[in-house]
């Protein structure tokens, strides 16, 4: 039996594909950590979809499905030595059709509203969140390293998406939105 600890990063550095040490702190480190991150969110909203639209498991899977590639090719200083297909335009564009697709669905948005719902659409306005995060993250390491720029376009229509898709949830669980007073704060 293979062990599932190496003991390898017990001094605080971790191997990027192609085999370079970094410390665990390293901007590419903390860009794909978040990416892992924003996975575990999805799944975690995926685990509470219950009764929505299948349509909706099925873009969260694929969108899962991506992140996993994001992550490798984030985590390979060389990208042709992760192995994956790299995020292209096709992907945001994939993203984009779905955004339209799913707020064509819903009532037209004008206020600000309060993150929350039934438990998928608070779990999705999180995973919202933290795509935000791992945009950042990744724009730190693009300031720092020559990245993929679809990446960030991926990322920056991911949060929009999860956006449309916990309205869309709330919605089919029959959770009104609440919006936001500017006053009551």
């Amino acid at each position: 039996m293979t062990r599932l600890y190496t003991r390898t990063g017990d001094a605080g550095e971790t191997g990027l594909i192609g085999g370079r040490r970094v410390p665990k702190d390293d901007p590419r480190v903390e860009a794909y950590g978040t990416l892992d991150e924003l996975n575990s969110a999805i799944g975690a909203a995926r685990a509470f979809l219950g009764d929505a639209p299948p349509a909706v498991t099925r873009a969260l899977e694929q969108v899962q499905h991506r992140l996993f590639a994001l992550g490798a090719e984030i985590a390979a200083p060389d990208p042709a030595a992760a192995g994956v297909r790299p995020c292209t335009a096709d992907d945001v564009g994939a993203l984009e059709h779905l955004i339209d697709a799913v707020q064509a669905e819903l009532p037209a948005l004008r206020v600000f509203i309060l993150p929350g719902g039934s438990p998928a659409g608070s779990l999705l306005h999180v995973a919202r969140t933290v795509a935000r995060r791992a945009e950042r993250r990744v724009v730190a390491l693009a300031r720092a390293e020559p990245l993929n720029p679809e990446v960030l376009r991926y990322l920056n229509r991911l949060s929009d998406l999860l956006f449309v898709l916990a309205r869309a949830v709330n919605q089919a669980a029959g959770r009104p939105e609440t919006p936001w007073d500017k006053d009551a704060g």
